[in-house]
């Protein structure tokens, strides 16, 4: 018996429009950085910093160096090392100095957001422009039924994962060959 959603539907068919909106050239490019980096670091708050732990853990997955900023066991970052800010507005008071930051310390700079001309747009490498809307939309202004971020925070992960996948297929690994790095003292 199926059950019936109506509000799942409309989450899942909000979703498919906003992957019509996707840059595939930005993917790919994100991708690149990704593979050619020394180290990976991601950084992000809230509720989009839980999508780029995700993602840092499955470019860990895939055995990739790369750590979580503000974790304990992060190491420094350097010249030839890729940073990774998500943030939907790209205004985060917190980011906007690891951004900075970074640019000084000779490493490369991506932005996932909303706004690639906001101030950790303008201060990155790269931007990808992730389809959404702010968590400060008006109600007669909104493109998504969802509250605040969740529809910048939802492509985020998907994008990730996406990226997840064209890095697989770079290296020519399955999910399989990637469980080796799975966490084993659970």
């Amino acid at each position: 018996m199926k059950a019936n959603v109506p509000a799942l539907s409309t989450i899942v068919n909000e979703l498919r429009l906003a992957v019509d909106q996707l840059d595939e050239g930005q993917l790919e490019h994100l991708a690149d950085a990704v593979s050619s980096a020394g180290r990976v670091f991601v950084a992000g708050a809230g509720r989009s910093g839980l999508m780029m732990r995700a993602f840092a853990m499955r470019l860990m997955h895939l055995g990739l160096d790369v750590y979580v900023v503000g974790e304990t066991v992060t190491r420094s970052l350097g010249k030839g090392d890729l940073l990774l800010i998500g943030s939907g507005s790209g205004e985060t008071k917190s980011l906007i100095p690891m951004a900075e930051k970074a640019r000084s310390l000779e490493a490369r700079v991506g932005a996932l957001t909303l706004a690639p001309g906001s101030t950790i747009g303008r201060q990155a490498d790269f931007a990808v422009k992730l389809p959404g809307a702010p968590k400060e939309q008006a109600e007669h202004e909104a493109s998504t039924v969802q509250p605040m971020g969740s529809l910048f925070e939802q492509m985020l992960l998907l994008v990730c994962d996406a990226v997840v996948l064209r890095l697989m297929e770079k290296q020519d690994l399955s999910g399989k060959a990637m469980y080796g790095n799975h966490a084993n003292l659970e």
